[in-house]
């Protein structure tokens, strides 16, 4: 009996399919049932060969090799899945195996993932596509009985390998003519380096910052206080004088009068439900997660506990085959944390989101972050799983409550010439804000003034402030640039920038996180508490890469045309022979600038497998001492920012030197040895981390992978 072949991206959705298929019977790398067979890749199995893979000679890095323009270009296995890629060849090449049905992702690396290993095992069976947002059993049966074609993918499929040719091409040619020529281990992309470009445009802005004394008026009364306005409504003048001659004139009056009561009927929708960065942005500011963290976290819940719908999607809407399904997702979190929210909604019978909410023009592969159909076992979860779950339901459910109503509330006072005011406001309707609970701003509220009213008045003082420079960026606020990266856009056509903010700016949402651990671990940013800077090496890598490397329109432009080829309207060729002229250009940029690279963080120590002079870096999480030859490759850790709290200061502890010898320091001056430490907590009498703990955090803690050219060059290139 003939079978199907389905290939899933990773294990754990190739088991829950297989579960919803009947496969059953476990083989070497696959699970089989009656009719189908389910195996899966472990992410990209395949992948472009390194330059070596196109000759011997580029071996050795010279600059005379540039640029590599491989005709055609080699798919070669991941060198530590080859196993898995050879099982799943295995079963493609089965003789019982009619047709193929693509599991992966539903987007374009989904498909880049799944077509390259069917290119590189050289299987010409006919295939299919699966293409579902969530991998609830009930999903997984409706996408099965509505399979597509899989020629209904091929332009899409062309995009995916017009952006990984480009990419090899321009990453690899750049990074290796700056790399020899500089003798640094330094690496370029179109979304990395236009990323580091916008901090260091941000750190300008703030260094050339001039603060501007600005001042007001107050004016102090029993039942409130009152802020002044000019005649065009501005509460803040940058003319001191003025302010002054307008409070003389006050001085001898110690009374106004109540001109205007207002209050103004006004109301405010839910948010929009999550999409990914607006995610990652709001884990950030809630708990300070990093990008990566939350992606981890919510990757989770959705492969592993299913809860959530599909975590990389850039759209915060649902489309209109979604509505039955709504209120099952409510049903199915209809428990302690939400039923108060969910209660309400079952009770009215009616439950319908706000408008705007189901858009179908507004979703592109996937929808909004949403809850799926399955009731979660809490207990299972972890914290930070559980928080992360409660964030998306709560945005989920406030969708289905009224607008939040309530009356601006302003008073105006005059006196004399002059004219202040109180501004506060009442609630009339909680609406979506009682998924939440209490409004923190809902007690603004005024006195009962009346219009004409006398109002002794106690003082009028001068107030005054500074205007104050741009904040520096976090990863909430960086994700947000790279989501919108049109200010840093000065110069460029109106179309460019409304093409980087139809496609959602640098990067995509499966990538921004992964490019920005590259840029921490590339050592061209570092962390000062939450803020991001730039490096020393960072800000000289911006002089050496050609301009059109550093600015957002470069992703623009290939987006437009990545798009065409996605929609047939543009032949891939076309896209490549533009992407390889560029390539060109800048090789000859790069080769051609008389710019020097400096090292000024070496130390006095030496490397111990070549002799040449340590460099110490800021890694994410604590310093480091690398090897300045890029060949070299020598790292070792000095110390690094554990979650460890100070017993003075409860500050987070810095761990520095290695076994035994490991000591714990704070900035307050505090010192206690590793030893020292477990012991203290194991006498704690289970309040904090044991020693056991300790142990297994410091094993979690990321290290800086390891850089040496050859291995950097897999991970190197924008997605």
């Amino acid at each position: 009996m003939s079978k199907s072949l389905v290939l899933a991206e990773k294990p754990s959705v190739a088991r829950d399919i297989a579960r919803v298929l009947g496969c059953t019977k476990k083989g070497n790398g696959f699970l089989e049932g009656p009719k189908y067979i389910v195996t899966w890749a472990l992410g990209h199995l395949v992948t472009h060969a390194d330059p070596e893979g196109y000759g011997s000679e580029y071996k050795e890095w010279k600059l005379e090799h540039l640029p590599i323009i491989p005709d055609p270009f080699k798919l070669t296995p991941i060198r530590q899945t080859t196993k898995q890629f050879n099982a799943v060849k295995a079963q493609l090449k089965r003789n019982d195996v009619k047709d193929i049905i693509i599991a992966t992702d539903a987007g374009r690396e989904g498909e880049l993932v799944a077509r390259w290993i069917l290119e590189q095992a050289k299987s010409k069976k006919p295939i299919h596509r699966l293409w579902i947002s969530s991998v609830t059993d009930k999903a997984i049966k409706d996408g099965f009985n509505q399979l597509k074609p899989g020629r209904a993918y091929e332009n899409l499929y062309a995009a995916a390998v017009a952006r990984a040719e480009a990419d090899w091409v321009v990453g690899i040619n750049a990074t290796r003519a700056l790399t020899v020529k500089y003798n640094a281990q330094l690496s370029t992309g179109r979304v990395q380096t236009p990323t580091l470009a916008m901090i260091a445009e941000r750190e300008k802005q703030i260094n050339t910052f001039k603060p501007k004394a600005y001042f007001g008026m107050q004016a102090i009364t029993e039942k409130a206080t009152f802020t002044w306005q000019d005649k065009e409504g501005q509460t803040r003048s940058f003319d001191q004088a003025s302010i002054e001659i307008r409070l003389e004139k006050l001085d001898s009056n110690h009374a106004g009068t109540i001109t205007e009561v207002k209050a103004t009927p006004k109301s405010q929708p839910a948010p929009h439900l999550f999409d990914l960065t607006e995610l990652q942005k709001e884990a950030h500011r809630r708990w300070s997660w990093s990008a990566k963290e939350t992606l981890s976290t919510l990757q989770g819940l959705y492969e592993r506990h299913k809860v959530v719908t599909y975590p990389r999607t850039d759209s915060k809407h649902l489309t209109s085959d979604m509505a039955s399904t709504l209120i099952d997702r409510i049903k199915a979190v209809d428990i302690a944390p939400f039923r108060k929210a969910t209660n309400q909604l079952l009770r009215s019978g009616a439950v319908k989101p706000q408008k705007g909410v189901i858009d179908d023009k507004r979703v592109s592969d996937h929808h909004a972050i949403i809850p799926t159909e399955e009731t979660p076992i809490l207990q299972n979860l972890t914290d930070k799983e559980k928080r992360l779950y409660e964030l998306i339901v709560n945005r989920f459910l406030a969708v289905f409550f009224e607008a939040f109503r309530y009356d601006q509330l302003t008073a105006d006072l005059k006196i004399g010439e002059e004219t202040f005011q109180a501004k506060g406001r009442a609630v009339t309707d909680e609406g979506w804000k009682k998924v939440y609970g209490t409004d923190e701003e809902a007690t603004q509220t005024l006195p009962a003034f009346e219009k004409g009213q006398q109002l002794p008045v106690r003082a009028v003082t001068m107030t005054e402030g500074k205007t104050k420079p741009p904040a520096r960026f976090n990863e909430g606020t960086l994700l947000a640039a790279m989501e919108n990266p049109a200010q840093f856009m000065q110069g460029e056509s109106k179309a460019l920038i409304k093409t980087i903010g139809e496609t959602g700016g640098l990067g995509t949402v499966a990538t921004r996180a992964d490019v920005i651990e590259r840029l921490f671990k590339s050592f061209v940013l570092e962390k000062r508490g939450n803020d991001i800077f730039t490096t020393s090496k960072g800000r000289q890598l911006l002089e050496l890469v050609p301009e059109d490397l550093k600015s957002p329109a470069l992703t623009a432009q290939w987006e437009q045309g990545l798009t065409k080829i996605a929609n047939g309207t543009m032949k891939k060729e076309a896209f490549m022979k533009d992407m390889i002229a560029f390539s060109k250009q800048a090789v000859t940029e790069i080769k051609t600038d008389d710019k020097k690279f400096k090292h000024d963080n070496v130390t006095g120590k030496t490397c111990p497998d070549c002799g040449k002079l340590l460099l110490e870096v800021n890694g994410k999480r604590g310093k480091m001492n690398v090897c300045q030859d890029r060949e070299c490759g020598y790292r070792r850790s000095i110390s690094r920012l554990t979650n460890a709290r100070c017993p003075v200061c409860k500050k987070k502890l810095e761990l520095r030197g290695e076994g035994d010898g490991q000591i714990f320091v704070c900035s307050c001056g505090h010192r206690e040895k590793l030893s020292a430490f477990e012991k203290r907590r194991a006498n704690s009498k289970g309040k904090g981390a044991g020693k056991r703990d300790v142990q297994q955090y410091l094993k979690k803690q990321d290290e800086p992978e390891n850089t040496a050219m050859a291995d950097a060059l897999k991970k190197l290139f924008d997605k």
